[in-house]
């Protein structure tokens, strides 16, 4: 029994020993171990490129007292990797080795409480980058360590945030070490050790996410605890973190971060005196602190001790003064970077300095909008005050400095300050400029701080009221627009003061603020979706509105993704509807959700699909002017997508809509991304188009034109409201407003034939003819998209987007005038106007996306860098003759090659470190071991190609490169499309020409006719070729008989020699004669010694060629829709059967048509297109020797409007 008793007794010390395992350290030992820690990146496969970063060294711990410590760090060395996994290993880089070192060397305090590292200090002097490093050591101290049970979750603090960890424990029963594995989930913190700037205004997406992600972390830590009279000594420990990234869907391949770690104790030794700290400060606790990262660009490593921001600015305006320079393009990151090193003092300084030369001025104002801080407001600020900036200079640098901002509480408060200033509102473009950047900087602080404090909207809020109050629309409107970028949801209660039917007392204000307030909502209906659903619903119902805005109300209710009772709803009050326009929109915008195939909507599709069911036999066949269009297509292998729309919006009162909405939006990484959007509505410009005003047909011809131009007119409209206003968005934030407003009137006086000399246009034309030179460039980051966040080293990862683009215009022009003695615009008309000018307009766009280590001290990662520059040299000659309707444009011959347009992009394993800036390591991810004879194979992939098609008739030849080189299963993951080498290239060269070319002349001449050639006309004459072909034959030869064409326009090219020898082509327009209002024709006509030849459209009378085309809409036995089209020839050139049967098979194979030999007609090519389904065709070629064919090709909009309205046609018929 004693024995029995005495062995209990033995298990429960032994567990309470175990089970107070938590890292213990002991004040009276010291601690010896030896660290090592890595990183690397590559795509994991072998032959590929790889980079990474080693520190090896030592670490000595004692002790301060039972829980505080003293660290010291020695032996230190650093080590970079650059090459082919495999065939390269680290080299050391003895100069940032003894950087690190010596900050390193600096001893370091912590609290150890329980298992935890609580507080660290240091000196004031050592980065914090060198704290990440130590806190990446110490957090091999800090973990929560149980004997039971043995497999368990918690949520704890730890260098990567509050995150799940899960644990398990082992004891090994031949050492009595206890093993512990520790899997953080960094993917799920609640907390995390992560900064993200630059993606506020591109909203996220669940939807997207359930279909894939484009990043995974996941970390394991694995410690052998060797049990003590403390509780658990640690006597070894690693850790591996690695991190999947891609731009598409992880599972198509990921760039890839491997982080481990190693820690081994080498010795504890009894005593030891603690080294003197001397005087530390706290550094904060075991989580990483990511350093302000705005300096440290990803993509730049250079010395910031350095002064030359002005001569780099300098010589950037000097490098692109004449055309841009695209080798130099990519400096200007590097300038960012030293601008947002300057104090204040040194930006008034180079302002000074560089305000008196135009070109120099205005790359600095352009570039100093990116400091992004309150140094740009400052500097603004003292601009604006002292006036040393135009009007048109603060627009732009305010706009993109506001824009840029970082989301700061007190930035916010700076830019409040802006706004009031004295300067800002003695312009109205300056103005509502201010207006809108400032709701922006709104959106984008509440976009990292919710719940958003309604201060930080309050002065758009008191604006919109004060407007209210006193009745001024152009405040209510501004501030509305402005309201709409803020997407705030405190600003709800005064939109709604502005929307009929929802505000608590009547509303008095114009459409126009109306349909205004309704857009105000659209980006705060993510924010708070019911309450602007309530709020849409309501406007939807009201009837005294005007249609457009319940129209808007419905767009912006489905912004909010309604539930299916919502749609229910709405779709019951639909079936009620009389207003025949809003039931049309409405139905082709619920139509247009119904398929649309983006994940945001996939729930939404499906309630809309059943709401078509119940409205489609009313509203079906509805097509107004009012109606929505929409495109979208998306990818779940690259989680990539984009969808268009357009929008009109009017009623019954006008021909016009009344406002027209084009928008578009990009998927990508699980975010959505607003791009351009433009609206325009017309406002009195309805008073000036419609029957009621005299000589207004509704045709659109040119005596409809002249109608709308009557200036007495123009003269009736209110001299208080626009006459159309226009808007632009870009990432969902509107940047451009303009009203029209009736004192165009004196513009278009200033134009019209009676104006005298001294008008702004009389000024124009005179330096005109002294002369003009002018030139403009402007470098913009557009984008600058950055996500930090920690690893288990202590280092910073980072993915990183940066777009720029540097834009440079240079004209020089003059003209001549003949007679010189004119005294009004009228004496023009007559008059020979010629005009010499000479000049380029291009760009240069850079890209990069970077995924790697970036610290002050050493960058290296993937990187892929694309370039892409464009530029079109200009020199002719022209002359006008208003009066004879003539246009002639004179081009030199082409002498010297140049490059249109080229794309050249590549991925790199990168590597820079300070202590060698100007010397980056970049290796190619894959290896250029291409040759012209190596066969394709899974792994390898190349396609290199040099086709040109030169014209010997003008001497000028346009040539297509491209070199394209990939490697491991391109078809098999998306990921690896981008990965390798892509050149391509669009090159302007001399050809060989059959005759001396000195000139390409090229003619248009138009000719008065007794049948103006009108819209109308046009579309009748489309809809003829749409009938059968004997029709079409039956009808042409009564008319050949007994009717002359008239010619319209005649255009010609031609080249011209010394010797006035002319070759070139004529192509000549022929309007309808009398009582032939459905037919047009087209002659091409080859001009020269040579010529033999020439071609009529819509008419099969020439020689020798003949050529006639018909297109139909038929009606299929299924029945099916139907779109017939045929192409019959008596002879044409045997260069174009030849083309035709050489490369039609290869397109249409490329494009998945499948192909069989039958022998079809001859000299005729036939081709069908069948309504298989609501959103896809059957399409079937016939050529004379053999059949092309693809079913259920897929289409991105639905064919079921072509169906209907062939349907009513064929009915018609």
């Amino acid at each position: 029994m004693r024995g029995l008793v005495f062995f209990f007794c033995c298990l429960v010390a032994l567990a309470s020993k175990y089970h107070s395992l938590n890292l213990t350290l002991n004040h009276r030992k010291t601690y010896e171990y030896k660290y090592e820690g890595e990183v690397k990146f590559g795509s994991g496969k072998p032959n590929r490129a790889e980079s990474g970063v080693r520190i090896q060294c030592n670490i000595k711990i004692s002790g301060e007292s039972p829980q505080v410590f003293i660290l010291q760090v020695s032996d230190v060395t650093f080590a970079e990797l650059n090459g082919i996994t495999g065939k390269s290993d680290f080299s050391q880089c003895p100069k940032l080795s003894q950087r690190i070192a010596a900050q390193l060397a600096k001893p370091f305090k912590f609290e150890h409480i329980n298992g935890h590292v609580r507080q660290i200090q240091a000196a004031p002097d050592v980065t914090e980058t060198t704290i990440n490093i130590v806190r990446g050591m110490l957090s091999f101290f800090h973990a929560t360590v149980k004997t039971s049970p043995t497999v368990y979750e918690l949520e704890e603090v730890g260098i990567h945030g509050m995150c799940p960890n899960n644990y398990a424990t082992e004891i090994n029963k031949q050492t009595n070490n206890m093993n512990v594995t520790q899997v953080v989930d960094i993917d799920h913190c609640r907390i995390k050790a992560a900064m993200q700037n630059g993606m506020a205004f591109a909203v996220l997406d669940k939807e997207t996410k359930q279909r894939g992600e484009s990043m995974i972390s996941t970390v394991q830590y694995l410690y052998t605890i060797q049990p003590t009279e403390e509780g658990g000594m640690v006597k070894s420990a690693y850790a591996l973190e690695q991190q999947h990234f891609s731009p598409f869907n992880v599972k198509g391949g990921s760039f890839r971060m491997e982080a481990k770690k190693e820690m081994v104790l080498i010795r504890v030794s009894e005593g030891g005196k603690p080294a003197n700290v001397g005087q530390l400060q706290n550094r904060g606790d075991i989580v990483h602190k990511l350093v302000n990262s705005n300096a440290n660009i990803p993509l730049v490593m250079q010395d910031l001790a350095e002064p030359k921001a002005i001569r780099m600015i300098k010589q950037l305006a000097e490098d692109h003064k004449n055309q841009i320079k695209k080798e130099t393009t990519e400096d200007t990151l590097k300038v960012y970077q030293l601008l947002r090193m300057l104090q204040d003092r040194d930006l008034d300084e180079m302002w000074v300095e560089l305000a008196r030369n135009n070109e120099h001025r205005r790359f600095f104002l352009d570039m100093v909008a990116e400091i992004n801080d309150d140094r740009v407001l400052k500097f603004l600020h003292k601009r604006f005050i002292s006036k040393d900036v135009s009007a048109n200079e603060a627009v732009q640098t305010l706009l993109i400095a506001m824009n840029h901002l970082q989301p700061r509480a007190e930035l916010v408060e700076k830019a409040k300050e802006i706004m009031n200033m004295e300067f800002i509102k003695s312009n109205p473009h300056l103005w509502t400029a201010a207006m809108f950047s400032f709701g922006s900087l709104v959106y984008k602080y509440c976009a990292y701080h919710s719940p958003c404090p309604q201060a930080a909207v309050q002065p758009l809020l008191n604006l919109a009221n004060e407007g209210l109050r006193n009745h001024n629309e152009t405040k209510m409107f501004i501030a509305l627009r402005a309201l709409g970028n803020a997407g705030h949801p405190g600003s709800i209660k005064t939109i709604t003061n502005f929307l009929p039917g929802v505000a608590a007392n009547p509303v008095d204000v114009s459409c126009r603020v109306q349909s205004a307030a309704m857009q105000a909502l659209r980006l705060t209906a993510r924010r708070d979706p019911y309450s602007v659903q309530e709020i849409a619903l309501k406007v939807f119902l009201q009837k005294n509105c005007a249609p457009e805005t319940n129209m808007m109300a419905i767009m912006v209710m489905f912004n909010t993704k309604p539930s299916a009772a919502l749609v229910s709803t709405l779709t019951a009050h639909l079936e009620r509807e009389k207003d025949i326009h809003l039931a049309s929109f409405a139905y082709s915008y619920l139509e247009n959700i119904a398929r649309s195939k983006t994940p945001d909507n996939h729930n939404l599709s499906i309630y809309c699909s059943l709401a078509m069911k119940s409205l489609a036999a009313k509203f079906g066949r509805l097509s107004y002017n009012s109606r929505s269009f929409r495109m979208d297509m998306f990818d779940d292998d690259l989680l990539m997508g984009t969808s268009a729309s357009f929008n009109m919006l009017g009623g019954p009162t006008s021909v016009l809509p009344t406002e027209i909405i084009s928008q578009q939006k990009y998927f990508a990484i699980g975010r959505i991304m607003k791009l351009m959007e433009f609206g325009i509505r017309s406002e009195t410009l309805k008073q000036l188009i419609g029957p009621s005003i005299p000589g207004f047909k509704g045709d659109f011809s040119f005596s409809d034109f002249q109608a709308i131009y009557n200036l007495k007119n123009w003269e009736s409209l209110p001299n208080d409201k626009p006459i159309i206003s226009a808007y632009s968005r870009l990432s969902g934030q509107e940047f451009f407003f303009v009203n029209i407003q009736k004192d165009l009137l004196e513009y278009i006086k200033a134009v019209s034939p009676s104006a005298p000399k001294g008008t702004p246009v009389w000024a124009a034309i005179e330096q005109l003819q002294k002369g003009l030179s002018w030139h403009w460039t402007k470098p913009l980051l557009n984008i600058e998209a950055r996500l930090l966040q920690a690893t288990t080293l202590g280092l910073p990862v980072e993915i990183a987007k940066y777009y720029q683009t540097v834009t440079g215009i240079t004209i020089n022009a003059k003209a001549a005038i003949n007679p010189p003695q004119a005294q009004h615009l009228g004496d023009l008309i007559n008059a020979d106007i010629s005009l010499e000018s000479e000049g380029v307009v291009g760009f240069t766009k850079d890209f990069w996306i970077f995924h790697g280590i970036n610290t002050e001290l050493f960058q290296c990662g993937s990187e892929m860098k694309s370039k892409a520059p464009v530029e079109l040299p200009m020199k002719l000659s022209a002359k006008i003759n208003v009066g004879k309707r003539v246009l002639e444009l004179d081009m030199p011959a082409c002498k010297n090659e140049f490059e249109l347009i080229s794309f050249s992009s590549n991925l790199y394993a990168v590597s820079r470190n300070i202590g060698d800036p100007e010397s980056p390591k970049r290796t190619p991810m894959i290896p250029d071991e291409f040759n012209s004879q190596q066969q394709p194979t899974p792994n390898n992939w190349w396609r290199k190609a040099n086709m040109c098609a030169k014209s010997s008739m003008y001497g000028v030849g346009v040539c297509v490169d491209y070199d394209i080189r990939r490697q491991y299963f391109n078809n098999e993951y998306p990921l690896y499309s981008i990965m390798g080498f892509t050149h391509a290239a669009i090159r302007v060269v001399p050809a060989e020409a059959t005759k001396p070319v000195e000139k390409i002349h090229l003619e248009v001449q138009c000719k008065p006719a007794s049948h103006p050639l009108t819209i109308r006309h046009l579309y009748e004459t489309m809809r003829r070729i749409e009938r059968s072909q004997e029709q079409s034959n039956s009808a042409s030869n009564e008319r050949e008989t007994r009717n002359t064409p008239q010619p319209v326009v005649s255009i010609k090219a031609i080249a011209m020699s010394g010797n006035q020898n002319l070759e070139g082509f004529d192509v000549t327009l022929y309007n309808p004669s009398e009582g032939d209002t459905l037919k047009a024709q087209m002659i091409m006509s080859h001009i020269g010694d040579a010529a033999n030849w020439k071609m009529l459209v819509l008419q099969p009378q020439c020689k020798p060629y003949k050529i006639s085309v018909m297109a139909a809409a038929a009606q299929s036995p299924a029945p099916r829709q139907t779109l017939e089209a045929k192409v019959e020839w008596a002879s044409v050139p045997e260069e174009m059967v030849n083309y035709c049967s050489r490369y039609i098979p290869g397109m249409a194979l490329l494009y998945g048509f499948n192909q069989t030999s039958e022998s079809n007609a001859n000299q005729e090519v036939s081709a069908s297109i069948v309504c298989a389904s609501s959103d896809s065709i059957d399409v079937t070629i016939k050529l004379p020797k053999y059949t092309v064919f693809r079913q259920a090709v897929p289409l991105p909009f639905s064919s079921t409007s072509f169906c209907v309205e062939n349907t009513e046609r064929n009915e018609q018929a």
